[in-house]
């Protein structure tokens, strides 16, 4: 059986400045920020967008060491991540494993809305990161 990705859940971000990129995403935009987040444990700060059936998630890195600092330091700020909803996360992650597919996460964890995620490795997937959230 091959694993079912569902809608785009969001759109992730990397920017500099997440109060910079606001202005920009939700004040020349004009979509709405639905909710802001801090992750000190994963290094981000996080801003929700909402663009109609899916979010815009526009994230900051917290200090140099951060996963996301560190892709705006190498590749400028941009399109970090597409997220993807799935049912089954843990058998979607066996089947992908199984088909080939490199994963970064070997377990799912929870993600910055609270919801199970893992992500694909870009070298799988054309350079792109792509992450799985549970519906």
């Amino acid at each position: 059986m091959h694993p079912k990705l569902g809608a785009v859940h969001h759109i992730g971000i990397a920017v500099r400045n997440l109060e910079e990129a606001k202005k920009i995403f939700a004040g020349s935009l004009a979509l709405p920020c639905v909710d802001e987040k801090t992750l000190s444990e994963r290094g981000v700060k996080v801003a929700f967008l909402s663009a109609g059936n899916t979010t815009i998630e526009l994230l900051e890195g917290i200090g140099p060491e951060s996963a996301v600092s560190k892709f705006v330091e190498q590749r400028g700020p941009g399109i970090h991540h597409l997220c993807f909803e799935v049912d089954g996360i843990e058998r979607v992650m066996k089947e992908l494993t199984e088909s080939g597919v490199r994963l970064i996460d070997e377990k799912p964890r929870p993600g910055a809305e609270g919801r199970l995620v893992a992500f694909v490795h870009p070298k799988s997937t054309l350079g792109v990161l792509v992450e799985l959230i549970e519906k």
